[in-house]
């Protein structure tokens, strides 16, 4: 069974850190397409980062560019979004996601979805 399993987010100030982990299970991450997207209450799904092979850099949309990064740990087949300088508009629930045939990063090119996890950022 494929399955995918976010962790770390958390409430933080404005200007602090948080790293994500997404520990997938049932296949290997790097024979597929990673991603992390957003959802903000009221707003559309977005996509924040995505690789979509091992010769291919990462994506980032232009709100977090700077800030956040995304890598994977293949011997334990999880990925992980680093997040930087975090903002308020940030605050989102954050869902890691994979894909063997995805090319991009829009949400409709993955089938592979976590529960995700929630990432408040305030004061």
């Amino acid at each position: 069974q494929l399955q995918l399993v976010e962790s770390g987010g958390g409430l933080v100030q404005p200007g602090g850190s948080l790293r994500l982990s997404c520990a997938a299970s049932g296949f290997r991450l790097d024979y597929y397409a990673i991603g992390w997207f957003r959802q903000a209450p009221g707003k559309e799904r977005e996509g924040v980062s995505c690789i979509t092979g091992s010769d291919t850099s990462p994506v980032y949309a232009d709100s977090v560019k700077g800030r956040f990064t995304i890598s994977s740990d293949n011997a334990k087949n999880t990925v992980y979004l680093q997040m930087n300088s975090l903002k308020p508009e940030d605050t989102a629930v954050y869902y890691c996601t994979a894909d063997s045939a995805a090319w991009g990063c829009e949400p409709y090119e993955y089938d592979f979805w976590g529960q995700g996890t929630e990432v408040t950022v305030s004061t």
